[in-house]
């Protein structure tokens, strides 16, 4: 089982060159370097020309470096993923993914500029359409030219366009959200949650990350280093988990028990099931562990 931990997702603004920079430095699994919401439209162009030049100067090491680039239908776009595939990040985040044409377009102009394999499509569902169109969304992962591999969700621009309000346990939206892990995970597609506005406000964001945690998310974005440590924490496995985990898969693995369904361990009836999602925790152990 390959899996590479996407706990803390950090935003990094990419007309702030002293950011790109610090960003070889965080311990956050992944750095999101942003074409789009952080930079000014006057700015745009330097920015791009910033992200592409520290992309492909690398330095980045084990986290994986995605570019966002403006959406599709802005004067931003087709330089922006140009520049995109010259660099060659690990993925191409697409704002504003409402419908599955969005995905199809991207993986099409991916394909025109024979694009590096390597490099992953991301798609921030962050409107009321992308909530109706989840399942379909997800489903696009099927066709490997769209080359789907993770949803980010923009709770933020939902709240903008739906109204609803931000609130701590996110209960106005929180149907929205559980839809969008069950959709993502039955397509097994990794789903990254939202920001934490705040900051400053410490425990409110490691009790949405617990929360984003129990709901089934990957990870979570961010949006100040300071937030980097908490979210790895609350997105990593306990050592007694992991303990437990491998446990349950050493007993599994005995002679004995390889065709069974059920098997008793320390005094519990442990299924099958639960030994595949053991070796998925010990997966995660270890590709954090390096």
């Amino acid at each position: 089982m390959t899996i590479r931990p996407r706990r803390s997702v950090l935003y990094m603004p990419g007309s702030n060159i002293r950011a790109l920079e610090k960003a070889k430095t965080l311990p956050a699994d992944a750095i999101i370097l942003d074409l789009e919401d952080s930079v000014a439209p006057d700015a745009k162009g330097e920015a791009r020309r910033q992200v592409a030049d520290a992309v492909k100067a690398g330095g980045f090491g084990r986290r994986e470096v995605i570019i966002r680039i403006n959406g599709i239908g802005t004067p931003w776009y087709n330089e922006d993923i140009g520049a995109a595939i010259e660099a060659r990040p690990d993925g191409i985040l697409v704002p504003k993914v409402s419908t599955p044409q969005r995905l199809e377009i991207v993986g099409q102009r991916l394909i025109d500029a024979q694009a590096d394999e390597k490099i992953r499509v991301w798609a921030m569902i962050e409107t009321a359409l992308a909530i109706f169109n989840i399942r379909e969304l997800a489903a696009t992962v099927r066709n490997p030219d769209t080359r789907l591999a993770c949803f980010v969700m923009g709770t933020n621009d939902l709240a903008k366009e739906t109204r609803v309000r931000l609130v701590p346990g996110r209960m106005p939206m929180i149907g929205w959200l559980a839809n969008c892990v069950l959709s993502a995970h039955t397509y097994e597609i990794d789903i990254i949650d939202g920001v934490y506005n705040n900051f400053q406000d410490m425990d409110g964001f490691v009790r949405e990350c617990a929360e984003g945690r129990d709901l089934g998310f990957e990870g979570k974005t961010l949006i100040h280093p300071k937030q980097i440590e908490p979210c790895n924490l609350a997105y990593s496995p306990r050592v007694d988990e992991v303990a437990l985990a491998r446990r349950i898969i050493e007993a599994f693995d005995l002679p004995e028990n390889r065709d069974k369904g059920v098997v008793q361990i320390e005094g519990r009836m442990v299924e099958r099931l639960h030994a595949e999602m053991a070796r998925r925790t010990v997966a995660i152990a270890d590709a954090i562990a390096g």
